[in-house]
């Protein structure tokens, strides 16, 4: 997000809290990274046990600078290319994501990086893994965990600052469909507001459901009272005071 920053209020139900956008303003503070910040083909996520189960030393590294690394590189898409498969493989995913962002890096572009490839590797099918592993961090994250499906991710990879974030979100907080993500991610990149676009599949950008504990929900609503101001100003002010001391990916 960039600029001013809307911070949504939130609405209560039933002992859960739900966030709504309505533009409010957050003080401005660094942009949180949109795009990829680590080398490309290093395996920042596919190393992380925590998050794959992989060891770090496990990781296939993709080099594009190094001619025998960019051969496996090249292997590597090849194969990915012909088991579609694989897919549903966060690892085996995320690693042919990033042969096809270093490949296309060495042989500096699409159309060289699918000739060197070669089997079903289309310059279509490697301009949309590289832009998976593009994504930053953050999402690439939810997406080795299974919690955004790589189908989804690879239309999240279209659109592009913060707009990608956002619909990253709406995908984990309402179940977003890949027909929906499609749909959102044209839309976005045909000119329309990312909010627009995905209230066309009735979601509303920001709107989140939490729950808290009850003894800080029963102080909230008892500072809210005596304070008489709504419970979302009291968290929209905690959320400027957490979010103003900087931004991780």
């Amino acid at each position: 997000m960039s600029g001013d920053r809307a911070c949504p209020p939130w609405a209560h139900t039933g002992g859960f809290w739900t966030p709504v956008s309505k533009g409010r303003a957050m003080s401005q503070g660094p942009d949180p990274p949109t795009d990829r910040e680590s080398p490309v083909g290093a395996p920042v996520i596919r190393g992380d046990p925590s998050v794959t189960g992989q060891r770090p030393e496990d990781a296939v590294e993709f080099d594009p600078d190094d001619p025998e690394s960019l051969a496996t590189a090249a292997e590597t898409v090849r194969q990915f290319a012909s088991d579609a498969a694989g897919e549903t493989d966060t690892v085996f995913m995320l690693r042919g994501a990033a042969a096809c962002a270093a490949l296309v890096r060495g042989e500096g572009s699409y159309k060289a990086a699918a000739e060197r490839a070669g089997g079903d590797a289309t310059v279509a099918f490697i301009r949309k893994w590289s832009r998976v592993h593009d994504l930053p961090r953050s999402i690439r994250k939810h997406v080795a965990m299974g919690e955004i499906a790589p189908t989804a991710a690879k239309h999240i990879a279209r659109v592009a600052g913060e707009a990608r974030l956002q619909l990253a979100w709406a995908v984990l907080d309402h179940d977003l469909t890949v027909r929906q993500v499609r749909s959102v991610a044209s839309e976005v990149n045909e000119g329309a507001p990312v909010a627009d676009a995905l209230a066309a599949e009735g979601v509303t950008l920001g709107e989140l459901t939490v729950e808290l504990p009850p003894p800080v929900y029963r102080e909230l609503r008892r500072r809210a009272a005596l304070e008489d101001v709504e419970p979302d100003e009291i968290i929209a002010d905690a959320l400027r005071r957490r979010f103003d001391g900087g931004r991780r990916s």
